[in-house]
């Protein structure tokens, strides 16, 4: 198995899979020397290259675990050197760009499987991965062909994932790219905007931090996340994201307007309704 990337989902993955008794050989790949040693350290992988290339020569299995923009670099340049018989597959937060630049390159030798495990952390890198991160975690799978979901590669990831602890669910990418703009990426705008308005707030002297209790860390906890990875989210995803923005801002103008009346007990409740919901998936 061969790992393109030992940020937080590359390591975790390396490290949950060591966890769950993995009995393959498992080479990694990055840039920094620091994050090879690290990696090796930790034991989350047992051999570490500088260049993808020379990490996926001779993989079963290649797992992209880059930013998006990194994944679709790498598609082209690393499909001239793997075997035919390997899966490739990615964990980027947006799917319908990937699969569209993998279907021009990939048919079943070697083959493509969309990837994205609802998983993470606010914040990342190497240092921050952790064994257990895909535990009752869901992962995304979006196969760029109805029919390789019984592709024995295809059957043998979802096994591995599932010896993670996670639970495999498969998704078309324009579908998944329209829910995870409003489940994901509207949640880390929201947070990123309101610590911004209150940082420049503060820093007019308008506001104090010291009233800022669990209510506003909890809303602003996603704040912490890393720009190197929303941007290239924001680019493959700009028209969901836009949808999904002018959605919240239409709800709130509504929630401005009705301030004063039992409209916004109306909200309240809806909003009681969805956690629910939500409490009922976990």
């Amino acid at each position: 198995m061969a790992i393109v990337g030992l940020g937080l989902l590359g390591g975790s993955l390396g490290l949950a899979l060591k966890k769950a008794g993995f009995a393959g050989h498992i080479v990694g790949s990055a840039r920094r020397a620091e994050t090879r040693a690290q990696a090796l350290a930790l034991g989350a992988v047992d051999e570490a290259h500088a260049e993808p290339i020379e990490a996926v020569h001779g993989a079963d299995l290649v797992i992209l675990a880059t930013p998006v923009a990194a994944i679709l670099d790498n598609l082209p340049r690393l499909q001239p050197h793997l075997p035919p018989r390997a899966l490739v597959t990615d964990v980027g937060s947006t799917k319908r760009r990937i699969c569209e630049h993998a279907a021009k390159l990939y048919d079943q030798r070697p083959m493509f499987l969309g990837g994205h495990p609802m998983a993470g952390k606010e914040r990342s890198g190497l240092e921050n991965a952790d064994a257990r991160l895909f535990e009752g975690a869901r992962y995304v799978l979006t196969p760029l062909k109805p029919e390789h979901s019984g592709d024995l590669r295809v059957q043998a990831f979802r096994a591995l994932i599932a010896s993670i602890g996670a639970r495999a669910i498969t998704s078309d990418p324009a579908s998944h790219d329209v829910a995870v703009a409003y489940l994901s990426h509207l949640p880390q705008l929201l947070s990123s905007g309101l610590a911004g308005l209150v940082e420049e707030k503060n820093a007019a002297g308008g506001l104090s931090l010291e009233l800022a209790a669990t209510g506003f860390r909890d809303v602003t906890r996603l704040a912490d996340s890393p720009y190197s990875v929303w941007r290239d989210i924001c680019l493959t995803n700009t028209e969901n994201i836009q949808m999904a923005l002018d959605a919240l801002i239409q709800k709130m103008e509504f929630i401005k307007l009705h301030l004063g009346d039992r409209e916004l007990e109306h909200e309240f409740l809806a909003a009681h309704s969805l956690r629910d919901k939500l409490r009922e998936l976990s």
